[in-house]
């Protein structure tokens, strides 16, 4: 190229190709299907692929819990705590009932207690498994993970219609203990669900844990540091993630939980790799004490003292258990009448969301995704 045609190209270059200028971009994601995470939005600032703010929003499946619990009965509000979480009513029933218990003396039968925690952590086997099958949909295994968590959660569900009566909106727990007992065979039902879910875990483990693509997806992807999962009131898989030693079996102990040994996983990162991590080492742990719990339940009744008309004298309690999800508490004022006065809950899916801008600003779009199915969150629960 001659001298006079290499200038003449430079100074097309320089008219035709300036630099380009860009702006920030606003996408709104959502609300959708509640088979996703919910009917739930996240209204995300990109530069690029880059996500440089997002707010989350929702309110879309907001039904007035807690009010509608101030106009009846305290038992009345039992079947409606199975809408907050509906993947987890057990728990959500024996926090409302650990709670209420506190405002009249009220003993709970041994049975009954063992009943609990094998109710409760079949329960946090059937969360955590579904949320390792929606995590790995997310990062785009579709299919596979997903139908194998489900197919394992199917055998648990079973269960709990054999013992409920229904599948998922259970409304099983009373005050002073459970609604019935459990059918005859029932338990050895349940221990043939539990001694054959070891080797779903090592399949499902072998399967995912060392794969290159999750490792490349969620490592160091979405970090929560322990001081910051203190300060901003996040409990549960998620703060142990984050490496901070606190769940409510241990520390409060409620129920028959100072019974049974078993440890409490922690993570380090406190990235999306160890959230998934935790969960499936959560699983591992709830099996040791649904093993010794089936193995130690006596007879005897299921229902306690509880009177007919449950009508506390005016006072104010908190009850709280660890939810698959984190802390769930329920707040009470009783003012001497069948109705609560005040009727609050705490839940744990609301204050985990708080944090999700934090962890997503500074990665990519596709990021955003798998953080927030990470946190494990369900619309029931946030809006109440």
């Amino acid at each position: 190229m001659s001298a006079a045609a290499a200038t003449a190209a430079a100074s097309y270059s320089l008219v035709r190709q300036p630099a380009m200028e860009t702006g920030l971009l606003e996408v709104s994601m959502g609300p959708h299907h509640p088979s996703t995470h919910g009917v739930f939005r996240m209204d995300v600032r990109l530069d690029g692929e880059t996500v440089v703010a997002l707010k989350p929003v929702f309110g879309y499946l907001h039904r007035n819990h807690e009010k509608l619990a101030e106009g009846m009965s305290y038992l009345a509000s039992m079947p409606f705590t199975d809408r907050l979480d509906y993947f987890n009513s057990m728990t959500n029933n024996w926090a409302y009932a650990l709670a209420a218990e506190q405002l009249l003396p009220i003993e709970v039968p041994e049975r009954a207690q063992y009943l609990r925690v094998i109710m409760a952590e079949l329960t946090r086997l059937v969360n955590h498994t579904s949320l390792v099958g929606f995590f790995l949909n997310d990062l785009g295994a579709l299919g596979t993970p997903l139908l194998y968590a489900f197919r394992e959660r199917e055998r648990i569900l079973d269960l709990f219609e054999q013992a409920s009566g229904a599948r998922m909106m259970c409304n099983y727990f009373r005050f002073g203990g459970l609604r019935c007992d459990v059918p005859e065979g029932w338990l050895a039902r349940a221990r043939a669900v539990v001694d054959a879910f070891p080797r779903f875990l090592d399949e499902f483990e072998k399967l995912l844990c060392e794969n290159e693509i999750v490792l490349a997806r969620t490592q160091r992807v979405g970090v929560l540091s322990g001081a910051q999962a203190v300060n901003a009131g996040i409990t549960g898989p998620m703060l142990r993630a984050s490496g901070v030693n606190y769940d409510l079996r241990k520390v409060d102990r409620y129920g028959i939980y100072e019974r049974f040994a078993f440890r409490v996983p922690l993570g380090s990162a406190g990235d999306c790799y160890d959230r998934f991590m935790i969960r499936l080492l959560e699983m591992r742990e709830s099996l040791k004490i649904l093993d010794a719990a089936l193995r130690d339940i006596p007879t005897g009744p299921v229902m306690g003292n509880a009177p007919r008309v449950f009508k506390p004298a005016a006072s104010e309690t908190y009850g709280r258990v660890e939810s698959p999800k984190g802390e769930l508490g329920f707040y009470l004022i009783a003012d001497g009448t069948t109705k609560p006065y005040r009727y609050r809950v705490r839940p744990p899916s609301f204050i985990n969301l708080t944090v999700l801008e934090d962890l997503c600003v500074g990665h990519t779009i596709a990021d955003a995704v798998v953080i927030l199915g990470s946190v494990d969150i369900v619309l029931g629960e946030v809006d109440r």
